[in-house]
């Protein structure tokens, strides 16, 4: 671990447009992947006729991916700069593995969107940009990569730029405080160091850009909350269930409360990296063991919290969507999958309640019969089996959630207030 500040990064963009291939670059440049290891897959990738992806081989390193030339599941990196110990979220770009966005982005603290300088924005550059801003991702750096793709004409990377900021507006991101940085993942232009490529550029590269986001300010005041992603049996410890803290610390010795499961018990260990550890905070990765909890008894979804101070279980809850994209109409009785931190449960939505103005967020229509893509609302959802979600108004971490369906993501949005069961 390093005692310089953490950072969450998604890299998040379309498929194809480089992402990781940059992720990779980013490794490589920062000495995280040694030469020897780029070697390797340089010629790992020329012998499957891949030539040039070794770069993004690095990431990619399930054999299945390989072969099958996408990202799927979240990969988790460290790299470290002058300023940040950086985890990067490789957010997948693949059109089934949106869902991975959605647990990836809101484990992030700031984003680099990705935008290939010859496609520009492509439709799920749109969907990534709107889930990073519902999903309380602050700061987003825009790299505009594949310039040598279009012999790194000044020209083209303006096109594209005033392509995002008009996206970036129109989903509300504060796009004045986006930096923009014309960059070749594939040649290394403009990432660890300035390119001869493009001298009519004389903003920051990328990895002065990275230096120079804010410190995020970790929840530790809060109580903790830490969704499971996962729940292994380890020989010789027992039962470890792993997650990423969102708020509040864990040490050895707390009683803590998973829920909606409704066990718990005292913690006996804490682990990061392999290493037992006295005690871990917001943005850590941990996997720890609980007094008499058994791997039947607690599930991916569930959230651990302090005996004393549960996880709110929602027999309903009030929630602020926008509809990105629906074929037809939502109307009450609409059941769709909500994805919130680590859980996946079918909803209702039990009554649209209101519809607001998108631009200005006012009420625009009371109890509407209808709403469809571009709409914001206020909507009732009862969860069809115990979901553990906070007011994001309280915790913001586990305050937002997507709606999933037919393959796609439908709306996402944040939770107004919990009715408890």
């Amino acid at each position: 671990m390093s005692d310089k500040p953490h950072q969450n990064l998604a890299i998040i963009g379309h498929v194809d447009h480089g992402k990781s291939t940059l992720v990779g670059r980013l490794l490589f440049e920062t000495g995280s992947v040694p030469e020897h290891v780029i070697e390797q897959h340089r010629e790992e990738a020329e012998e499957k006729g891949k030539g040039g992806f070794e770069f993004a081989y690095v990431m990619d390193n399930l054999a299945e991916e390989r072969e099958r030339g996408v990202t799927i599941d979240i990969a988790h990196q460290e790299f470290d700069t002058d300023e940040y110990y950086f985890t990067i979220v490789d957010c997948p770009g693949h059109r089934d593995f949106v869902k991975n966005m959605i647990t990836g982005a809101s484990q992030a603290d700031n984003a680099v969107l990705v935008v290939a300088a010859d496609d520009g924005v492509a439709p799920q550059t749109r969907e990534h940009v709107f889930l990073a801003r519902t999903l309380g991702i602050n700061e987003l750096i825009i790299a505009v990569n594949k310039m040598d793709v279009v012999d790194y004409s000044e020209d083209t990377y303006n096109e594209v730029k005033e392509e995002v900021q008009q996206l970036l507006k129109q989903v509300r991101f504060r796009s004045d405080d986006a930096t923009y940085i014309p960059i070749s993942a594939f040649e290394g232009d403009n990432i660890a160091e300035r390119s001869d490529n493009t001298d009519w550029y004389d903003g920051e590269i990328l990895l002065e850009a990275l230096n120079s986001l804010p410190e995020t300010e970790p929840p530790t005041d809060a109580p903790l909350r830490l969704p499971i992603q996962d729940v292994y049996t380890i020989s010789g410890i027992g039962t470890v269930p792993v997650g990423r803290i969102e708020t509040g610390t864990l040490n050895p010795g707390n009683n803590v409360s998973f829920q909606p499961s409704d066990v718990g018990g005292e913690v006996k260990t804490v682990e990061m990296h392999h290493e037992e550890v006295d005690s871990a905070g917001p943005g850590d990765n941990v996997g720890f063991n609980v007094r008499g909890v058994g791997k039947d008894d607690i599930r991916r979804g569930d959230v651990c919290g302090p005996a004393d101070d549960p996880p709110s279980v929602a027999e309903t809850f009030k929630a602020q969507i926008v509809v990105m994209q629906h074929p037809s109409v939502i109307t009450a009785g609409y059941t769709p999958v909500f994805h919130a931190h680590t859980a996946q449960v079918a909803c209702t939505i039990e009554a649209i309640d209101q519809k607001l103005d998108p631009a200005s967020g006012e009420v625009a229509e009371e109890n509407p019969d209808f709403i469809k893509s571009g709409d914001a609302a206020v909507v009732t959802v009862r969860p069809q089996k115990p979901l553990s979600i906070e007011p994001s108004g309280e915790i913001p971490e586990l305050g937002s959630f997507a709606v999933r369906d037919m393959g796609q993501t439908i709306a996402a949005g944040k939770v107004l207030e919990v009715n408890e069961r």
